[in-house]
């Protein structure tokens, strides 16, 4: 498949939602090493095969996102008498295949159960009748709409999450001091700060990757979209051709552009680095002020939950001031499943609102569950605090035609690797072109 694949969450992915249930835990079998794909034996008689990203972290830190994921499937082995048995991978660096082709790959061949899928995976399996309606599911009839509509194709509910994703801005707020600056709310103040950072030594004002440079353009893209009034009509317009998704997209891509002209990002940096680990160092050692991260990464000590500095998470620039980000990956059940029975039980264990209660308490996350709430940490109140007034714009839509999420960060790295804003509004209209065309 294309290498539209490479991007996103490849970390997001990596760190969150269940990201590391992917240890070999539960069923006690054998471990095998091959082309980073790692298989657990399967020994007991009813097994549900669950395919997920492994995580990569410091292996001494503390990690919470993968004791909140075995806990929660512990639930369902000891409730249904399952054994979950992991499969896993993880790219090693920018040219090893990535998550999304192997599990793309290993759902259309219907080789597991059970995948934990990036939003446009969700989407192209859905459109390929290769998941399963979930609309049945107990645990689905507590979804907050925002879930519901990020992961419903054709009608179908083929995808459920154990947390919402949200993105943000994070910001070393004892340097926006020094400088006596204000944290940004419009593109305009983030460009001021960038030049105040850049005039007083700061070589690269802004940490990137090769995944995430997108927030920026669906914050600027969507903003009034999904703050107005008319949000279904703009949709709507939007997958009957009558609007352009190139329209929405350019103020973005114009910005990111000027960005990289005036050298507050490494263009050339950021279209090599993953996520986290090409620019979590400098922003971790205060040489650069501001990078993009999703919410988790603030709670997790592998990650930015402690610093020597006083950390903030802000939305993006917009026109309506500090703009969240959200997307969500999901578990989906092949719709060919060996186990889909169990798996469907299984799944639902694990997104019931007690298993969530935990999840989220544990890993201080957004839940999917309208009945869910925790209290966040202090770094994260300015982002949740606009997710809390509803304001907020969707990175992953599944009513949209155009996958959003995917095909905006591929064609972000056509624009780093030297693409004209032009060439990359042309991309736009000509997926869009294919998509009414279907």
């Amino acid at each position: 498949m294309k290498s539209r694949k490479n991007y996103m969450v490849r970390s997001i992915l990596v760190v969150l939602t269940g990201i590391a249930m992917f240890i070999m835990t539960a069923c006690g079998g054998k471990v095998e090493l091959d082309n980073n794909l790692i298989t657990e034996e399967e020994e007991n008689e009813r097994v549900v095969n669950l395919f997920t990203p492994m995580e990569k972290s410091m292996p001494d830190a503390e990690n919470t996102a993968r004791t909140a994921a075995d806990i929660t499937v512990a639930m369902a082995e000891e409730e249904l008498g399952v054994c979950v048995a992991y499969r896993t991978y993880t790219a090693e660096d920018y040219q090893d295949r990535t998550y999304d082709d192997i599990v793309l790959d290993r759902a259309r061949n219907d080789m597991d159960d059970m995948y934990l899928l990036n939003p446009d995976i969700i989407m192209k399996l859905a459109e390929e009748g290769k998941l399963l309606d979930l609309s049945g599911l107990e645990s689905a009839k507590n979804l907050r709409e925002v879930v519901k509509t990020a992961n419903t194709v054709d009608g179908k509910l083929v995808a459920i999450p154990q947390e919402v994703v949200a993105y943000g801005l994070f910001i070393n707020k004892d340097m926006f001091d020094e400088f006596n600056l204000e944290l940004p709310q419009t593109p305009e103040d983030f460009l001021e700060c960038c030049r105040v950072f850049k005039e007083n030594g700061i070589e690269t004002p802004v940490g990137a990757n090769r995944w995430w440079l997108e927030t920026f353009v669906f914050a600027q893209a969507y903003a009034d979209l999904y703050n107005g009034e008319n949000t279904e009509a703009e949709i709507a317009a939007l997958n009957s051709g009558e609007s352009k998704y190139s329209d929405y997209m350019c103020p973005g891509f114009e910005f990111l552009q000027e960005l990289i002209d005036l050298g507050y990002i490494d263009a050339q940096k950021a279209y090599v680095s993953e996520a986290i680990e090409g620019e979590g160092e400098d922003f971790l050692t205060q040489k650069t002020p501001i990078v993009m991260a999703y919410w988790g990464a603030a709670n997790t000590e592998t990650l930015y939950g402690r610093t020597d500095f006083e950390l903030l998470v802000i939305g993006f620039p917009s026109s309506r001031g500090q703009m969240p980000v959200m997307s969500m990956t999901g578990y989906g059940i092949g719709a060919n499943a060996e186990h889909a029975e169990d798996a469907m039980r299984t799944l639902d264990v694990l997104t019931s609102d007690e298993a969530l209660q935990i999840y989220s308490e544990t890993n201080r996350v957004i839940s999917p569950s309208q009945n869910v709430e925790v209290e966040c940490v202090p770094a994260l109140k300015p982002l949740n605090d606009r997710i809390q007034e509803n304001v907020y714009v969707l990175a992953t839509n599944a009513g949209m035609k155009v996958e959003q999420w995917g095909n905006t960060c591929l064609i972000v790295r056509k624009l780093l690797n030297g693409a004209t804003v032009d060439e990359c509004m042309a991309e736009f209209d000509r997926l869009q072109e294919e998509a009414l065309n279907k």
